[in-house]
């Protein structure tokens, strides 16, 4: 069934973010059932993300050498799985192993959906096809924390769970039953080593890391930075209500995303211009977080982190499309793989860095980094619409899955 691939690309982008909320949406309940404080929380988080960076590396290679069929099926069993390990776990070290397996299935189906999404969407414009997919994501963040509440409150956190892992395993039927375009090829170790010394895949993969450090810092603290904010204004308002406008900024932030990345999808140019749209939307958030960082106004503060959102939107899939546009689909798994991985070093340093920098400070005080991660991802995104993708890589063409 041909015309299922790109329902397959949708619904991996879609179990993407699935992954990434799941630990947040949970975490009121897991940390009691667990017996753990937020360190100990804060140490499965790592354990995921760092999952997440040592596989995005193996996943890419994989995809390339076996196709899109074994990788978007084992995403889902391992999303599946790992779901429903949490939901019955009730040990630190089991938790944490369902948290590794979780990374593994979270690559699996980013690989998958990234690279294929831009061979079945919107053919000749991979940085429009890119960001109508990773609306998906956006969906995915967005629903699992307000279904994870709403099944909380009505049933028992493991049958809770199980059906959020029922939703996470179903979409394997689909990715079985698809047909999809040629994997590619079967490609050396050598040949998918080499494209870490192409400069296209170096430009983008140092994008993605200042990016990908503005969009992972913005959403872990876009809540803190609104009760901060909230708080100063309005001192006397009820502690449990500013909690809950806070929580709804991270709401609006995502919404914001999905809004920005739909929009994008519909503009014919934007992986010719692509280059142009991501130093432009870098610069406007730098502005915004300026902006952000001296705003005392509790109404001015939902602004922005609408427009925060709408700025971020378009720069992870059109960097995506503008670098795979420079290169063959044999060995856009690999490209992917790499860029991916530098791009999640950018999430696991700098929002620590932020973290630290405000303690004896104010949480608007520490943004001050991400402003420089926009004037970075300015410059690169500039070089990046010159850099030359190679003349050609020798595969070997696999049949279709």
């Amino acid at each position: 069934m041909e015309n299922l691939a790109p329902v397959v690309a949708l619904l991996s982008v879609f179990g993407l973010g699935m992954s990434f909320a799941l630990l947040g949406a949970v975490s009121v309940k897991l940390m009691p059932r667990l017996k753990i404080d937020e360190g100990g929380f804060g140490t499965l988080i790592s354990g995921f993300m760092f999952t997440c960076l040592v596989a995005s590396l193996i996943v890419g290679v994989t995809l390339d050498k076996v196709g899109y069929k074994p990788v978007a099926a084992v995403g889902f069993l391992a999303l599946g799985l790992a779901i429903f390990i949490i939901g019955r776990m009730k040990s630190f070290n089991g938790t944490l192993a369902a948290c590794i397996l979780l990374g593994i299935g979270a690559m699996c189906l980013n690989t998958a959906g990234n690279v294929l999404g831009p061979a079945v969407l919107f053919p000749g414009n991979e940085a429009a096809a890119s960001n109508f997919i990773n609306v998906f994501f956006g969906l995915g963040l967005f629903l699992v924390p307000m279904l994870a509440s709403l099944l909380l409150k009505k049933m028992s956190y493991e049958n809770a769970l199980s059906i959020l892992g029922l939703i996470g395993l179903v979409p394997v039927i689909v990715a079985l039953l698809a047909k999809y375009p040629e994997a590619g090829a079967t490609i050396t170790i050598g040949t998918a080593v080499s494209m870490i010394k192409q400069p296209a895949v170096i430009v983008a993969a140092f994008a993605l890391f200042c990016y990908i450090a503005l969009e992972v810092s913005v959403t872990n603290w876009v809540a803190p930075y609104g009760k901060e904010v909230i708080k100063e204004v309005e001192p006397e308002r009820d502690p449990d209500l500013i909690d809950a406008s806070a929580q709804r900024m991270m709401s609006l932030f995502a919404v914001a995303m999905m809004a920005g990345r739909l929009i994008a999808s519909q503009i014919s140019w934007i992986t010719e211009y692509g280059s142009y749209v991501i130093a432009a939307m870098a610069a406007v958030a730098a502005v915004v977080i300026i902006i952000m960082i001296v705003n005392k106004s509790s109404a001015a503060a939902w602004l922005l982190v609408a427009l925060i959102g709408l700025a971020c939107a378009p720069c992870f899939p059109t960097i995506v499309g503008v670098t795979f546009n420079k290169f063959e689909p044999a060995v856009r798994g690999s490209v992917f793989g790499i860029i991916f991985a530098v791009g999640l070093a950018g999430a696991v340093i700098v929002p620590k860095i932020i973290g630290n920098l405000s303690k004896g400070s104010s949480i608007r005080q520490s943004l001050k980094i991400l402003i420089v991660m926009c004037a970075i991802l300015v410059v690169l995104a500039l070089i990046l619409g010159f850099v030359e993708g190679p003349a050609a890589v020798e595969v070997e063409t696999v049949a279709m899955l």
